[in-house]
C-alpha cells in the first residue's frame, strides 16, 4: 500500500491524538489502544491504524509506523513521539501534541470565520451583477432601442457587457474554464509562487508573519519540552512557517546558536520579523533557565495578537465591500435610470 498518498482529515488527526492521549493516561497499552479505535473508524484513519497495529505488533514504534504517513504528520511531530518514546514520556508528550493541534484548528477556525462573510458578500454580489446584466438591462435596452433614447456612455458599456453575457456564453464559459484550469495547474505546479504573491499584500502578510510566530513559538515550546536540543528544535520549526524572510531568520538564529550565542541574541538580528516583546520574553526564559516555558508564554502572546489582527481585518473589509458592492450596484441602477431621466425631460419639452 501506498501510505504517502494516504491523508485524514485536521479533525481526524486531532481525534486520534486526543484518544491515544487520553487513554494513555487511563493506563492502556499503545496495542490496546489501536484496538479500539480500530472498532470506530473508517476510511484512511482505519488504514492507518490497520498498518500502526500491524507495526506495532512486529516489534515497531508510534513514530517509525507515523512516518509513514508524510500528508498526516509533519517531522516536529514525529521528532516530538520518537523523543517522548525514548524518554518514556510518550502520554506527557501526545496531551501537550493534542492542545498544539487543536490551537491549530482553532487558527483555522478563526480565520474561515473571518473569510466567511466576505465571500457571502462577493458571491451574493457576483449573482446581483449577473442577474441585473442579463434579466434587466437587456429589457431596459429593448425600450431604449424602440425608442431611439440617447444613451449615455455609461449606459452603453453596461448594454455592451449584457449583450456579451447573452450573445458569447459559450465563449465566456470556456474562457472561464481555462483560466480555471490555468490556476489550478499553477496551484499544483507553482504552488510556492502563488502562495508568495497572496503574502505580500500588506495586510495578510503581517498576518501571515504573526501566524508563522505563533506556530513557531509553539513548535519551538513542543520540541524543547521533549528534550529536543535547541539546534535540532530549530531546524525542526522551519518546517511549519509560510513566509521565506520568517524561515531564514529562523535559519540565522539557528546559526548564531550553533556557534555558541543565545537564541535572543539571534532573534535580535531580524527585528523587523521578531517583535520586541518575544524577544525579551526569550531573554527572560534564558535567564531563568525555563526557555520552553517562555516559548510557551510566547505563542500565547502571539495567538492574542493573531485573534486581534483578524478582528481588525474583518471589521474593516466588511464595510469595505459593502460600500464597494453598493458603489456598483448603484452606480449601474444610475446607468439605467439617467436614459430614462432624460426621456422624461424631452416628453416634458413637447
Amino acid at each position: 500500500m501506498n501510505t504517502k498518498s494516504i491523508s485524514i482529515s485536521n479533525s481526524e488527526k486531532l481525534g486520534l491524538i486526543s484518544n491515544f492521549a487520553t487513554m494513555l493516561n487511563a493506563g492502556l497499552s499503545v496495542l490496546e489502544i489501536v484496538d479500539s479505535l480500530l472498532e470506530d473508524s473508517k476510511g484512511n484513519l482505519k488504514k492507518l491504524l490497520e498498518i500502526l497495529r500491524e507495526d506495532l505488533m512486529q516489534g515497531g514504534h508510534i513514530s517509525s509506523s507515523f512516518e509513514k504517513f508524510p500528508k498526516v504528520f509533519d517531522k516536529i511531530t514525529i521528532n516530538l513521539i520518537k523523543a517522548a518514546e525514548e524518554g518514556g514520556t510518550l502520554d506527557v508528550t501526545l496531551t501537550d501534541l493534542k492542545v498544539g493541534f487543536k490551537k491549530e484548528t482553532e487558527f483555522r477556525d478563526k480565520i474561515k470565520a473571518a473569510l466567511t462573510y466576505p465571500i457571502f458578500i462577493l458571491v451574493v454580489f457576483i449573482g446581483v451583477l449577473f442577474m441585473i446584466l442579463s434579466v434587466v438591462v437587456p429589457k431596459i435596452a429593448t425600450v431604449f432601442l424602440q425608442l431611439n433614447v440617447p444613451l449615455p456612455l455609461p449606459t452603453q458599456i453596461l448594454i455592451f457587457l449584457s449583450d456579451l453575457i447573452l450573445k458569447q456564453t459559450i465563449f465566456i464559459t470556456t474562457l472561464g474554464i481555462i483560466l480555471l484550469a490555468l490556476f489550478i495547474f499553477m496551484y499544483i505546479t507553482q504552488k510556492q509562487l502563488l502562495l508568495n504573491i497572496f503574502l505580500s499584500f500588506p495586510l495578510i502578510s503581517n498576518l501571515a508573519r504573526q501566524i508563522d510566530l505563533t506556530r513557531f513559538s509553539r513548535s519551538l515550546y513542543l520540541l524543547l519540552t521533549a528534550g529536543i536540543p535547541i539546534s535540532g528544535a530549530l531546524e525542526l520549526t522551519q518546517e511549519v512557517v509560510l513566509k521565506k524572510e520568517v524561515s531564514r531568520a529562523i535559519i540565522r538564529s539557528k546559526e548564531m546558536v550553533i556557534s555558541g550565542n543565545k537564541l535572543s541574541e539571534g532573534l535580535k538580528t531580524a527585528r523587523n520579523i521578531f517583535p520586541s516583546i518575544m524577544i525579551k520574553i526569550t531573554e527572560a526564559g534564558e535567564k531563568s533557565g525555563s526557555l520552553d516555558k517562555s516559548m510557551l508564554d510566547a505563542s500565547e502572546y502571539l495567538d492574542y495578537q493573531v485573534s486581534k489582527t483578524l478582528s481588525t481585518i474583518t471589521s474593516l473589509l466588511e464595510p469595505i465591500m459593502l460600500i464597494v458592492v453598493g458603489i456598483i450596484v448603484g452606480g449601474m441602477m444610475l446607468a439605467i435610470i439617467s436614459p430614462i431621466y432624460g426621456l422624461i425631460g424631452q416628453v416634458g419639452a413637447r
